[in-house]
């Protein structure tokens, strides 16, 4: 729902607007590589009830690949509470994985075929930590490049850490993950060092309206956002990835592939809720060209690509 503004501890605020979704991380960037344009097989656990039922009709309907979506007798579905400041577009969220707790690092190697062949392997931790560190294993065992989207953030082991070819946290992510308490004036650019210096092998700092840092052992790049009017930013984060992530499939550079990532981060705080906010492959070009982008050549291209 809408509030005013987002409430104090303690503090009840009257909302507007209420409405149920789509949600779940990796279920919005599934979505958002597929609308893409990418092949995609999601891997995951949905409770038997209603949430899980909406759950398959929406990957059905995307074009998803779903024998690898169990649905479990013994936990609902995940679901998450979102507040959405009117004027800014700002968002606190507060999640119950339900369903995804479940997963653990058995069921990855059991559904591996869900890996095998795919050029990306891309995870978050609305999981348990064991599952996304097997996921990440496996997918670079196969010769994935592996994406780790570190929300909801959580202190990670360097042996989780080395397993990551590309780490997307927004600042206060990059914080926890680098041991630094909320409040450190550390930089993005010196925060992304500690965690190469962990075992990660490229850092995409996500600095919402500012855009994206590149951190490598050999160089720093910004790439700027776009500039759209915000409405609600929920679910930017899962169109960033989704973008980075299918544009490395289709054999761009980490720089070419992060600035696909603004647009469609960009594009996604233009609508109210996620699903609807996640562009598709024309919203994408069309923007590109309001921009004065190059439009990607495999993003042109009216045929299908696999992530």
């Amino acid at each position: 729902m809408k509030v005013k503004r987002l409430p104090s501890t303690g503090e009840t605020l009257l909302g507007t607007g209420y409405r149920v979704d789509y949600g779940g991380k990796g279920s919005n960037q599934a979505v958002g590589c597929a609308r893409l344009g990418a092949k995609v097989n999601l891997l995951a656990r949905i409770g038997q009830d209603a949430f899980g039922q909406m759950a398959l009709r929406l990957y059905r309907e995307e074009g998803i690949e779903t024998s690898y979506v169990e649905q479990v007798k013994t936990a609902p579905t995940g679901v998450g509470f979102i507040l959405v400041e009117e004027e800014s577009g700002h968002n606190c969220i507060a999640i119950d994985p339900g369903a995804n707790d479940s997963l653990d690092a058995s069921d990855i190697q059991s559904h591996e075929a869900a890996l095998r062949g795919a050029a990306v392997v891309l995870t978050q931790l609305e999981i348990p930590v064991q599952a996304a560190e097997a996921a990440l294993v496996r997918g670079r065992a196969f010769g994935a490049t592996t994406i780790l989207n570190p929300a909801p953030v959580r202190p990670l082991p360097s042996s989780f850490l080395r397993q990551i070819d590309i780490l997307t946290p927004n600042l206060v992510e990059g914080k926890v993950l680098a041991g630094l308490s909320h409040d450190s004036a550390t930089g993005p650019a010196e925060i992304a060092e500690k965690l190469l210096n962990q075992g990660v092998k490229q850092v995409v700092m996500t600095m919402g309206e500012k855009g994206a840092l590149i951190v490598t052992s050999s160089s720093q790049t910004m790439v700027p956002a776009i500039r759209e009017t915000a409405i609600d930013t929920t679910g930017a984060g899962d169109a960033f990835n989704a973008g980075l992530a299918t544009a490395l499939a289709n054999g761009a550079t980490i720089e070419e592939a992060v600035q696909l990532g603004v647009v469609t981060g960009g594009l996604a705080i233009t609508k109210e809720g996620v699903i609807p906010s996640l562009p598709r492959r024309d919203e994408v070009i069309s923007a590109h060209q309001r921009h004065g982008l190059s439009v990607p050549d495999w993003l042109a291209k009216d045929f299908p690509v696999t992530a």
